[in-house]
């Protein structure tokens, strides 16, 4: 049972990823009008940096594509770790309307990589 909510809720978690992702090429989704100064002074500012937000694209699209396959979730749960602290920071200082989200979110990702400690013992020995 463990294992079957684990891939419902990797599954979940790797498909808003890939459309946070793909969101960053292809602007799909429509951006609030109403959102915080400084969260939209923080997106300029990242905007100024031409190669950071296609590389952070392309990390959500590939470790969202990892963390779905269970053979690959450990890999998925170390390339979208990065991502997830900077969404958690952002959300609890500049926009605190998502924090919740971002709690859940970065809860779901280190509990994959809690259950995937022993994958990750080599490197740190």
């Amino acid at each position: 049972m463990k294992n079957k909510i684990l891939f419902v809720v990797s599954l979940l978690f790797g498909l808003m990823f890939i459309n946070g992702g793909l969101n960053k090429f292809f602007n799909y989704i429509p951006v609030s009008p109403d959102l915080p100064k400084g969260l939209v002074d923080l997106m300029n500012a990242l905007m100024q940096v031409s190669w950071l937000v296609p590389l952070v694209a392309i990390a959500e699209i590939v470790g969202g594509i990892l963390f779905i396959i269970p053979k690959f979730r450990a890999l998925g749960a170390i390339i979208i770790f990065p991502i997830m602290i900077g969404i958690f920071l952002t959300h609890s200082i500049s926009d605190r309307s998502g924090l919740l989200m971002a709690i859940i979110l970065l809860a779901i990702n280190l509990w994959v990589i809690f259950e995937n400690r022993e994958k990750y013992l080599p490197m740190i020995r």
